[in-house]
């Protein structure tokens, strides 16, 4: 009789890896403990500066890297679009103690998939790490909010452009390329009294009361 024999079940996927940059010693030793005494995830290597990590961390080829954005010469943010370039399936998760839009947003336009405050308890990133590992974007909930807002906005001043006629938008850009009231008259062979009128009427559709707002509202639309 032939023996039956038990298929050979697949060895254990291995634990997913991940780096740490972070300049600051101390801050370096206490996350890399803490990631370490996770039973389901292995630190590859940890990183002082964006100059190392591009070095090291392009070969290991880790599943994460928690990211800090104040580094010495080459920022956070530069070495997550870097590292992005070279690693595209590599998720980054930003770990740092700046919660400003003037941070966040440059971050995320990098190709940061995540964005959690250094505040954040020992269970907060142990499950950041599982959300970004299956896809997910973890954020600080504060930023979350930020974030909603921030493209709520963003609708809003699209909605606004739409509304404006197809002379208001035409004197809108020459408004953002410094024109003054006089060389838009005559780059559009009209009187300085109609543009006073076109402006006006910018303004009040914009919901703005100077040129520098409605030049910023204008750009920030352009940069969405």
């Amino acid at each position: 009789m032939p023996t039956s024999t038990k298929p050979i079940p697949p060895p254990p996927s291995p634990p997913p890896a991940g780096a740490l940059v972070e300049d600051q010693p101390e801050i370096r030793d206490s996350w890399s403990r803490l990631i370490a005494s996770f039973p389901d995830f292995v630190c590859a290597c940890m990183c002082s500066s964006g100059e190392e990590a591009m070095r090291l961390i392009p070969p290991l080829q880790p599943d994460v890297v928690l990211m800090d954005i104040f580094l010495p010469r080459m920022s956070g943010i530069e070495c997550t679009a870097r590292l992005k370039g070279l690693l595209p399936k590599t998720r980054i998760l930003i770990l740092t103690a700046a919660d400003d839009e003037e941070m966040v947003f440059p971050a995320l336009e990098a190709g940061a998939d995540g964005y959690l405050l250094k505040q954040a308890r020992p269970a907060d990133l142990r499950d950041a790490l599982n959300e970004v590992l299956n896809g997910g974007v973890p954020m600080t909930s504060g930023i979350a909010r930020r974030v909603v807002e921030y493209f709520r906005e963003r609708g809003k001043v699209r909605d606004e452009l739409v509304n404006l006629s197809g002379r208001e938008k035409e004197v809108l850009l020459l408004l953002s390329k410094g024109y003054s009231n006089k060389e838009i008259a005559a780059n559009l062979s009209l009187s300085v009294e109609t543009i006073h009128g076109y402006l006006k009427h910018v303004y009040e559709k914009l919901h703005v009361r100077s040129r520098a707002e409605a030049v910023a509202k204008y750009m920030s639309s352009k940069n969405s």
